[in-house]
């Protein structure tokens, strides 16, 4: 019965798929692996859903995942380069798509897939070279020049020299909370006009700038997604701070996106004060549960049984936190001009007008001097 549910699922994904309705097969397409858990099919063909649909980070996973339970499937090759020419890993793609290649010979996707990778990675290979060649100052240049014999026979050139002593390094530390994460670039007394950053929607891309020496580029792609637009960052005296929207409420096990990447954990958010507290990687279980404590002694007072005075006073306290602000007002009033033999919880009469001492039958009222 369960592979005739089966069955009937995967050919519902696959319609919905043909009908452009491609949410609607990844839902499909899930609920099936939740009874098939190990089809390697279902997870190739999801990830094509999730292609299409522009989630190229689960789709990897996806094709990641039937890869391992079917090393044989060249589709699962061809998901995994897809995806990964998308996130713009042409070298992880490149090797997904040779690997499938070797498998299905002659098919036309992977070889002109595979040429489309060449050709990107040559052309990231010469942007960087131009880059490195722009970056040169003037008297470096003149230099080069000058002194190539001695590159050749130190193996190290002045431009590298030149470039790495006036860098600008810093250091980052990360933490999260269920819906964000908070990156803390450790720069002391850097201006905010020297400050640009920039959000994508997988990218953070920071830049610090000071005269005189090379910027300080950190331009990650970060463990998952984010909302650009509700991010943002503020620079410090000590530090800039930067604060990333998660786009779900999931687990990043590291800050940097890794090529061996697997599913990401969902976070269980509960509704509570709990649910606000950062959740740091290196954080343990705590042994007491302070909340849990707090509300059985607070439990336990309000069933706690009092005798005489005490009982009396623990009335009136309950009385006092329950009560308005005109209440409580009346209350402080008439107990203090009384001498505590007077407790009214009417303002209106007493706010007017002095509240004298009323003893109890018997007693006499005396004024003390000091």
């Amino acid at each position: 019965m369960a592979l005739k549910v089966d069955l009937d699922l995967e050919k519902r994904a696959k319609e919905a798929f043909v009908d452009d309705n491609f949410e609607l097969a990844i839902d499909l397409y899930s609920q099936a692996l939740e009874m098939d858990p190990k089809k390697a099919d279902l997870f190739a063909d999801r990830a094509q859903a999730n292609i299409k649909l522009r989630n190229y980070t689960e789709a990897v996973a996806d094709a990641n995942r039937a890869i391992e339970l079917d090393p044989s499937m060249p589709k699962a090759y061809l998901r995994k380069g897809t995806a990964c020419m998308k996130l713009e890993e042409y070298q992880t793609a490149k090797g997904a798509l040779e690997t499938g290649a070797a498998l299905k010979p002659g098919d036309a996707r992977f070889t002109n897939l595979i040429k489309e990778c060449n050709e990107r990675i040559t052309e990231e290979s010469d942007e960087h070279q131009q880059s490195v060649t722009s970056n040169v100052p003037p008297n470096v240049e003149s230099q080069l020049d000058a002194t190539k014999s001695l590159e050749s026979s130190t193996g190290q050139g002045i431009l590298h020299q030149a470039m790495t002593l006036t860098k600008l390094m810093y250091r980052h530390e990360f933490y999260q909370k269920p819906d964000e994460v908070v990156v803390s670039v450790l720069a002391k007394g850097v201006p905010a006009d020297n400050v640009t950053i920039e959000f994508g929607e997988q990218i953070l891309s920071v830049s610090i700038g000071c005269a005189g020496e090379e910027a300080y580029i950190f331009q990650p792609r970060l463990f998952g997604k984010i909302i650009p637009e509700k991010c943002r960052y503020v620079v410090l005296p000590t530090k800039v701070e930067i604060r990333l929207a998660k786009a779900e409420t999931i687990n990043w096990t590291t800050l940097e996106f890794c090529k061996e990447n697997t599913v990401p954990q969902k976070l269980n958010v509960s509704s509570g004060v709990s649910s606000h507290r950062p959740l740091y990687p290196s954080s343990k279980p705590r042994g007491v549960d302070w909340d849990k404590l707090e509300a059985q002694v607070t439990k336990e007072e309000k069933e706690e049984k009092l005798d005489g005075d005490a009982a009396l006073n623990k009335l009136f306290r309950g009385i006092y936190q329950d009560a308005d602000e005109d209440t409580r007002r009346a209350m402080q009033k008439s107990f203090v001009e009384s001498n505590g033999t007077v407790l009214s919880t009417n303002w209106k009469e007493v706010g007017s007008k002095k509240v004298d001492g009323s003893p109890p039958e018997g007693m006499e009222m005396k004024k003390w001097e000091y």
